[in-house]
């Protein structure tokens, strides 16, 4: 890699890399670990190519997608989950509420398989159209259709706990934004 491509490496690294490390943080289950790792082998396979890349955050995403593939293909090993000790000082109420939000939201990501894990982050949190998804996971539109309904009444049955937690009146809003955890009727 000559000098300028190794500049303009650097300054994407420095520039995308905390919106890519959620995206594979996500992917990964809520394992931070396990997304810096996914986002690491990827930066080091577009670094290898990055002469040749035309859109990089894209190729990026791209392998990021790929490697949560592969790894859906090896045997689940069961994993714990670390956290750390609650502080002894109390914290407010809005502060708790949304700590109590993102665990509850991580144990139910973390107990869906990493393809429903996939669709639901390509789909919701990526806000991506069902046709790039399916184009991304060479599969078709309705199978990702199919993956989201059923990873989202997963998600509700394995907490349904975050429908209290939500805002109010989630379960009637008519628009087509919505998260993974309304409930849509």
């Amino acid at each position: 890699m000559d000098a300028e491509a190794q500049e303009s490496f650097r300054e994407f690294v420095a520039n995308r890399s905390s919106a890519l490390l959620k995206t594979a943080v996500l992917l990964s289950g809520g394992d931070r670990h396990a997304g810096e790792d996914l986002l690491q082998n990827a930066l080091i396979k577009a670094a290898g190519r990055w002469h040749r890349i035309d859109e990089p955050e894209a190729y990026v995403r791209q392998v990021l997608y790929r490697q949560q593939i592969g790894r859906w293909r090896l045997k689940w090993r069961g994993r714990e989950l670390s956290v750390a000790e609650p502080p002894d000082v109390g914290a407010d109420e809005e502060a708790s509420a949304a700590a109590e939000l993102r665990l509850l939201m991580r144990g139910a990501l973390a107990r869906l398989t990493a393809r429903q894990r996939t669709v639901l982050v390509l789909r919701y949190f990526e806000d991506l159209p069902e046709a790039e998804v399916a184009r991304i996971l060479g599969c078709s539109v309705g199978t990702v259709r199919s993956t989201a309904h059923r990873s989202l009444a997963r998600l509700r049955t394995l907490a349904p706990e975050l429908r209290a937690l939500g805002p109010a009146g989630a379960e009637r809003r008519p628009s087509r934004d919505y998260s993974p955890v309304e409930v849509r009727s």
